[in-house]
């Protein structure tokens, strides 16, 4: 009876994430590069989300800004005597507290839009590499049909189709995005599915769905969460073109791009402020999300480690 439990112990599969994870989080520390990186980008991501609620000016309200305050250089004083210390745009509206509600709106869309298109991605891949055949060729063609077709493009068709805002620019990077995650997941699920615990876990009886999210996943998020945080860049590139040729949010919810091309028609004229602040703070937090996500992807590449 006894060396039956112990071959049973020995053949039931353990919990798959616990070694991984781990393993990643020792090369995570291994590293202050990555610790560095990603102090950078959590102090971008947490000037985006608090610093609005500080912010000298609600760039929303009109009535909160004055015309006869447009277009003021940095560090002039305004009507009622308050320092614009990053200048004002043609409508007297604030450059600094401007861009602190618009790398909110740019955040927003980012991380919200990566979300939805990696819990897409993650689980069209699964199941692809989960249950193979047939439901692995019709999920695999419509990954490569989605990616067959330039991002910017769907997007453009898109929203002239469904008009602007911040759920419809949204809901256009979820679809050109989840494509990637959807590929990038199914080639690691394709790898852990060969490995000995879940052969094991196939023996034991355990389901399809259990053997997807508890055993196969959880080894192969790796790959796929480093490429969401760089894909969070993308997504808040995207969104920054599609606002700076006016389909994206609207001019009462400001973003960085939108911000940068209210600027552009005063570059040539010497109100350079207007487009330089904000796209300053776009390259940054771009940036930073570039620089979190190689120093993961090196981290956690076991050949580097």
């Amino acid at each position: 009876m006894s060396e039956m439990q112990n071959m049973s112990s020995q053949t039931r599969p353990p919990l798959a994430d616990t070694p991984q994870r781990g393993a990643n989080l020792r090369r995570i520390k291994r590293r202050p590069s990555v610790r560095k990186a990603l102090l950078l980008l959590g102090i971008v991501v947490a000037t985006g989300l608090l610093l609005p609620f500080f912010a000298p000016q609600n760039p929303y309200d009109l009535a909160s800004f004055s015309v006869m305050d447009n277009r003021l250089p940095p560090g002039s004083e305004g009507m009622n005597g308050e320092i614009f210390w990053l200048g004002t745009d043609s409508q007297g509206r604030d450059m600094l507290s401007a861009i602190f509600y618009g790398l909110r709106i740019s955040l927003l869309v980012g991380l919200v839009a990566t979300a939805i298109a990696l819990i897409i991605g993650v689980t069209v891949g699964l199941a692809a590499a989960v249950f193979g055949g047939r439901v692995e060729t019709l999920l695999m063609r419509l990954v490569d049909f989605i990616l067959g077709f330039p991002t910017i493009l769907v997007a453009l068709v898109m929203l002239a189709v469904i008009g602007r805002g911040v759920d419809k620019v949204i809901l256009a990077i979820v679809v050109v995005q989840w494509a990637n995650y959807a590929r990038i997941m199914r080639s690691a699920a394709l790898v852990e599915r060969k490995k000995e615990y879940v052969e094991a876990a196939y023996n034991l009886g355990y389901s399809r769905l259990r053997i997807m999210f508890r055993h196969i996943m959880p080894n192969s998020l790796s790959a796929v969460l480093v490429v969401a945080t760089i894909q969070v860049a993308s997504a808040i590139t995207l969104e920054a073109t599609l606002s700076f040729l006016g389909v994206g949010v609207p001019v009462t919810e400001p973003s960085l791009g939108l911000l940068v091309a209210n600027g552009f028609d005063f570059l040539m004229s010497g109100d350079y402020w207007i487009s330089f602040f904000p796209g300053l703070a776009l390259l940054v937090l771009i940036f930073s999300l570039n620089l979190a996500g190689d120093r993961l992807r090196t981290a956690l590449d076991p050949k580097r480690s």
